[in-house]
């Protein structure tokens, strides 16, 4: 005799990996040959072809009635519908069970034109670290699943990856553009695209997919806007171009902040000698990288905005915030009025044909460039150095209540959306204030950021009875990335169980953000989790640091384990 089993679940992660598994092993103890089609997170799935099914006497189908699972397949099969909790609890009565003739619904059969579409993706977020790689990953299985062939382009903080080649866009039928800063698209022109974010394409797989089926629209030209359903171009707002800025920025903070902290290891006032190495490390690291900062923050806000024309305007106007004592506030508001104008300039700026190639080369950045300047200069620059002044002062002189407050603000904030707008805004504020020698909220946010996959790695250790052990698997690897600062590793335990897992990460990121900041802890670097506190003088107060981590970490996993209801039955513990 021989089976085909297929098994989904609506989350994707274990129940139908272990379903197929235990479908597999009774298939072994009755002697029966099975091929298996598990669609899981935990391993690629191997999809059955219509040959395949129809060579088995019967296929065990334990499938929930919402899933993108293509069913068309199995039309007139001699077909066993059954649950997953069902063969969980007794794997053997699916073998047991009268098989019928299968008419597959409406709604079964995968939206394609020609059986398997061509895809070809981006994947783009400010940091380039954990979403750009997860949404990409995601992209990937979900179109998988469906039998669908794609290409995904990742372009981290490393550069673009797995490249997309002229041709294979040209043989695409659709490109999703997962991005939450401005990428080029006129490679697209001509194409069905569809954009979404990092967060939707890693967290709404196949909606996402869906979504870009019935929605994308044709790129034409080489408008910064975004194709959507009704035709028209949703144009990216002021939170898109801030990332944007930042996206280009945080390399040159990263450096900059590592180097000061490498000249520290010859000593706190090394520098201050000068032609010594620490001397050199620090002019570097503080003397240029955290100077260009600001400018190339302005700068790239501007070029999300205006593309090319603004990026001159932009620098220029966050080099003046930085010589104005305006700081990064002053570098954000020159760079949005940069953009802004240059953008105007190029809309409103008519010229005859043989001489319009001048404008994005010399007229909308001269006109706009000036001003920008003049706008810095007589009228933003004073105001904002003067409150950049008074919050710099606040910050460094604030007593420990208002200490404690501002960890536990941006504690609870880094742990909310894991990597989504408000963890990028408390993000953005600290590396925003490195510029103005203040490096306690940093300390703070970093902190506070490594705790929520921490603590579901912990929390898997000490509850490992509550868990699947694919669960488990992952709590491993999520604890790796929290080492590594990458908030995101705690994305696959939100998704699946938020109303538990959010308020825990949330209460252990404000006791460690708050601890922190009681602690008085500096970090001059806005990245690298615990590797950076390796590096001499990079943070102070170490044991005291990571004491507050480790409290912070230990609180997440205590709560969600006691919230924690057991996802796993006798069956699942038999399997």
């Amino acid at each position: 005799m021989k089976v085909a089993i297929i098994t989904a679940c609506p989350a994707g992660v274990a129940t139908s990996f272990m379903a197929a598994k235990r479908l597999e092993e009774e298939a072994k103890k009755q002697g029966i040959e099975a091929l298996i089609e598990c669609h899981s997170n935990v391993a690629p799935v191997e999809l059955l072809d219509r040959e395949q099914l129809q060579s088995c006497d019967k296929v065990i189908l334990a499938v929930p009635a919402q899933n993108n699972v293509d069913l068309s397949r199995l039309d007139g099969l001699s077909v066993v519908e059954t649950t997953i909790d069902a063969v969980l609890a007794d794997p053997a009565a699916a073998f047991a069970a009268n098989a019928s003739s299968y008419t597959a619904p409406a709604s079964a059969s995968v939206p394609t034109t020609s059986g398997s579409l061509n895809i070809v993706a981006v994947t783009a977020c400010p940091t380039g670290v954990a979403h750009t790689f997860m949404a990409a990953e995601a992209l990937e299985q979900g179109a998988q699943k469906r039998g669908w062939n794609i290409k995904v382009e990742t372009r981290g903080s490393v550069g673009a990856k797995n490249q997309l080649a002229p041709e294979e866009i040209a043989a695409a039928d659709l490109v999703i553009l997962a991005t939450d800063i401005e990428v080029d698209r006129s490679p697209f022109n001509g194409k069905k695209v569809y954009h979404c974010s990092t967060g939707s394409a890693l967290k709404k797989t196949q909606q996402v997919l869906d979504e870009a089926m019935d929605n994308a629209t044709v790129q034409a030209g080489s408008s910064s806007g975004v194709a959507t359903s009704n035709g028209k171009k949703e144009k990216a707002g002021p939170y898109k171009h801030l990332l944007t800025g930042v996206s280009f920025m945080l390399p040159m903070v990263v450096a900059g902040g590592l180097l000061i902290a490498i000249s520290f290891i010859f000593g706190i006032h090394a520098f201050e000698h000068k032609g010594t190495l620490a001397a050199a490390l620090m002019d570097i690291g503080g003397g240029t990288a955290f100077k260009l900062m600001i400018p190339v923050l302005a700068g790239y806000i501007a070029y999300s905005i205006a593309d090319r024309p603004g990026l001159t305007p932009g620098m220029i106007g966050g080099l003046l915030a930085s010589t104005l004592g305006a700081g990064f506030i002053g570098g954000i508001i020159a760079g949005f009025l940069a953009g802004y104008t240059a953008k105007f300039f190029a809309t409103a700026i008519k010229l005859p044909e043989s001489v319009e190639s001048l404008k994005p080369i010399l007229i909308i950045p001269l006109l706009a460039s000036a001003v920008t300047g003049l706008v810095m200069i007589y009228i933003v620059g004073k105001p904002t150095a003067a409150l950049m002044e008074s919050m710099t002062h606040f910050l460094k002189n604030m007593g420990s209540a208002n200490a404690i407050l501002l960890g536990v603000i941006v504690g609870l904030m880094m742990c909310f959306d894991l990597g989504g707008p408000i963890n990028k805004a408390a993000y953005t504020f600290g590396v925003g204030l490195l510029a103005s020698h203040t490096y306690a909220p940093m300390a703070a946010i970093m902190a506070a950021g490594m705790v929520p996959p921490l603590g579901m790695g912990v929390a898997t250790f000490i509850a490992r009875r509550k868990f699947t052990k694919a669960e488990t698997e992952a709590g491993k690897a999520a604890f790796v990335l929290g080492l590594c600062f990458i908030t995101e590793g705690s994305i696959p335990f939100a998704a699946r169980d938020p109303l538990r897992v959010i308020p825990a990460n949330m209460i252990g990121g404000a006791i460690t953000g708050a601890l922190s900041m009681y602690f008085g802890c500096k970090l001059m670097a806005p990245h690298g989790g615990i590797f950076v506190l390796a590096i001499p003088h990079a943070i102070n107060h170490v044991l005291l640091y990571l004491a507050a981590i480790v409290i912070g970490t230990l609180a997440t996993a205590l709560i969600y384990s006691v919230a924690r209801r057991s996802e796993m039955g006798e069956a699942e513990t038999a399997a």
